[in-house]
């Protein structure tokens, strides 16, 4: 048989497969743990920093969940034929979304926790009165608890228009086809139409895992410890800050390259699905 003929073994298959930017990611990656490894310095660093990565994580995936809960609602009342609801949800949405993130989280954690505060000591005022439950403050809320309100709030109107995007790409018969069944329209969102929105907009969605993962790093504005607060100080106190923020891009890399990966094996398998 002609060399030329053969077919090409799994090794060279799976290299040609591989992307270069992955490989390219992959090699700075080994090379940048290797060298780690090899350097006291940043050994230390990776300590110090590497504790507030759960700090990250956590404040990233309650935003995230939030932020579903809420924008899943904002875009039901966006497809809403109750003007007045419609409305309102495309008033919060223009507005939210035309707003930088990190405005949000000054209002929030300096205008928005003394508000609310007192807002639950009019609504709990004769709890208060009674000496059952002690007056709210505007430090009765920690900075993470504000980061989380402030990246929810924001995201949520971000959310909102892929999900409205999603129930409005279901067919307009399907729908019809349902309350011909008898189906209410409440039944009918629920049974027909969001199973197939969320299931057009699922890589969407967490791409926006990705992007609040990346716009945690604001939280460290407030104080609260994350990856990028913890750098920062270590940074500040030893004036090693290319060393520090070495660890600090590579944990975030670490985070967000893996979860793109990740939806990017989603998009494939959601393809392959309606193909077949």
């Amino acid at each position: 048989m002609n060399a030329s003929a053969r077919p090409p073994s799994g090794a060279s298959t799976l290299a040609s497969r591989i992307p270069w930017w992955l490989a390219a990611l992959v090699g700075f990656g080994v090379l940048a743990v290797a060298g780690a490894l090899a350097d006291d310095g940043y050994r230390v660093i990776f300590g110090a920093v590497a504790s507030g990565f759960g700090v990250t994580l956590t404040v990233a995936l309650v935003s995230y969940a939030f932020s579903l809960a809420l924008g899943l609602l904002l875009g039901m009342l966006r497809v809403s034929t109750f003007r007045p609801a419609m409305e309102a949800a495309t008033f919060y949405v223009e507005l939210v979304r035309g707003l930088p993130m990190l405005v949000i989280l000054y209002y929030v954690a300096f205008v928005g926790a003394p508000a609310l505060a007192g807002i639950l000591n009019s609504l709990l005022a004769p709890f208060i009165a009674r000496g059952v439950i002690e007056p709210f403050q505007g430090r009765s809320f920690d900075f993470a608890t504000r980061a989380v309100l402030a990246l929810t709030l924001g995201y949520a109107a971000f959310i909102s228009e892929i999900f409205r995007a999603g129930i409005e790409s279901v067919d307009k018969g399907q729908i019809e086809a349902a309350h011909a069944l008898g189906f209410s329209g409440a039944q009918t969102m629920v049974r027909v139409v969001l199973p197939q929105a969320v299931r057009n907009v699922l890589p969407a969605l967490a791409n926006e895992f990705v992007a609040i993962i990346k716009d945690s790093a604001l939280v460290s504005v407030l104080g609260v410890q994350d990856i990028t607060q913890l750098g920062k100080v270590y940074a500040a106190s030893t004036f090693k800050f290319f060393e520090t923020y070495n660890v600090v891009a590579f944990l975030y890399l670490c985070m967000t390259v893996s979860l793109s990966l990740l939806v990017r094996v989603l998009e494939r398998r959601l393809k392959g699905e309606v193909a077949r």
